[in-house]
């Protein structure tokens, strides 16, 4: 395995902490969601499907939180990937699945306009977080292909 630069191996940036502590957030929250309806790509998936994709998914925030950690080249190129995937989800999430839909799967009233405008405000943070790794891609300096 090559290891990391002398130069670079002494401090994480701040940045690169930062971004950890928010995909293990990303982990646990996922990880929370376990047994719950999970949307995807326009459609809701209920029962054994929707705990596998959680499961999934919380491999995936995961291993991003410790490839942050590690600095590894492989985690910025999954990071631009997952962020993307995430921006697509949802938008197709907004555009297919109705509030009548969500409403009989959550079994509660929803409100059109602060789904939207919930799910447009995430849509606006991912694309800028996916430009804050995109911007300090050069932190990424462990070329390893294995975490451990």
């Amino acid at each position: 395995m090559e290891e990391l630069d002398n130069d670079n191996e002494e401090r994480r940036p701040l940045g690169i902490v930062l971004l950890g502590g928010l995909y293990l957030f990303f982990f646990m929250l996922t990880m929370s969601t376990f047994g719950h309806p999970f949307p995807l790509l326009g459609r809701i998936y209920q029962g054994r499907v929707a705990e596998m994709l959680v499961f999934v998914d919380s491999l995936i925030c995961l291993y991003l939180f410790l490839g942050l950690m590690k600095r590894q080249t492989l985690t910025w190129y999954l990071l631009m990937g997952y962020n993307a995937f995430e921006v697509v989800n949802t938008l197709t999430n907004l555009v297919y699945i109705s509030a009548g839909e969500l409403e009989n799967v959550v079994g509660q009233p929803v409100d059109t306009r602060e789904l939207t405008m919930n799910n447009l405000s995430v849509m606006v943070a991912i694309i800028l977080l996916t430009a804050f790794v995109y911007r300090h891609r050069h932190y990424f300096t462990n070329r390893s292909k294995y975490l451990f």
